[in-house]
């Protein structure tokens, strides 16, 4: 579902900051290779995760969800000096995919990979986050986010993806539609819970500013 014309999003895209060249050619390559594309942030949304990263200017960053990579680096943009990004997927096959384009960025040293059940590892991980991106399985979007906001600096910001759902979120729900269901649920907790307060973008296919109070 496109919320604004294509022109309308030929013209958004046109004024606002050009795609840096290595993510360019990271998505031109993930559109040749990877299944899925259109799990890519992309220029648009891209530069809007790294501006917002480069406002909060974050010492640490967890990514939950890292498909190719492409929104990893524009967060990295952002980093303190000395920043680490955490980034966590569950696909083997993209891993050497990622790690060729991190390789390439100023940020090498500093984006940490992790492969495995993200329920599983941001426990193990002995830091407090001032940005998080949460762009993975839907139907755990809850789960995620009762687990990372204890771990969220004061004034931190959890960044959360897809939560429009190709706009599925208005329709009725079939039964075994599990995800619409979960992000309905998710949608109102974030603007409901008491530790935080959240506004709703409708940007591509609906991204979340939740801060930590």
């Amino acid at each position: 579902m496109h919320f604004l014309s294509e022109e309308l999003e030929n013209y958004v895209a046109f004024h606002s900051q050009v795609e840096p060249e290595l993510l360019a050619k990271l998505n031109r390559e993930t559109h040749q290779k990877i299944l899925q594309p259109r799990m890519l942030s992309g220029h648009f949304q891209g530069r809007v995760l790294s501006i917002l990263s480069k406002i909060i200017s974050p010492k640490n960053i967890l990514e939950v969800g890292t498909y190719t990579g492409y929104a990893t680096l524009c967060l990295a943009e952002g980093l303190a000096e000395n920043g680490t990004i955490d980034t966590i997927d569950n696909n083997e096959e993209l891993v050497d995919f990622q790690r060729k384009y991190f390789d390439q960025s100023t940020w090498k040293n500093q984006i940490v990979q992790h492969l495995g059940n993200a329920l599983e590892i941001i426990p193990t991980l002995n830091k407090k986050f001032d940005l998080v991106f949460i762009d993975a399985d839907k139907e755990n979007y809850i789960n995620y986010f009762q687990m990372i906001v204890p771990m969220m600096i004061k004034g931190g910001i959890i960044l959360s993806d897809n939560v429009l759902w190709s706009g599925k979120i208005l329709g009725e729900v079939k039964p075994n539609d599990k995800s619409t269901k979960i992000l309905l649920e998710y949608n109102k907790l974030v603007n409901e819970d008491e530790r935080v307060e959240t506004v709703l973008l409708p940007i591509r296919d609906g991204l979340t500013v939740t801060r930590v109070k």
